[in-house]
């Protein structure tokens, strides 16, 4: 997870797009990484892929509305990272963390950024 964080600051600094092929490479790999490592993740890793995806969701829903040729990739994308936010903040509210702790410590990654 550390790796495509690294990866995830690297692209908010860019002052391009990266093309479509990267994005759902990158995409594939953060799936990847949570389909496999989800439950071994500690709560920093946790946050930290609450952020990657609610990034690459926010991404994917502002290229699906451009993208006449990938809309529906984009759409299945925006989906799936929805889910994993979703699972991902459940695991953090039943590991003891409220939705305003959660809120604090993704805007902590943010501002750090």
């Amino acid at each position: 997870m550390e790796k495509l964080f690294e990866k995830m600051k690297e692209y908010l600094h860019m002052d391009t797009e990266i093309p479509y092929g990267e994005f759902s490479e990158y995409y594939k790999s953060l799936i990847d990484t949570l389909n496999t490592t989800f439950e071994d993740l500690d709560q920093d890793m946790r946050i930290k892929a609450r952020y990657i995806c609610s990034i690459v969701q926010a991404n994917a829903e502002s290229r699906g509305q451009r993208s006449k040729t990938n809309a529906k990739a984009y759409k299945k994308i925006n989906a799936k990272c929805a889910f994993w936010l979703d699972a991902i903040n459940f695991r953090l509210i039943k590991d003891g963390m409220t939705q305003a702790d959660i809120d604090k410590a993704v805007e902590a990654i943010n501002d750090s950024i």
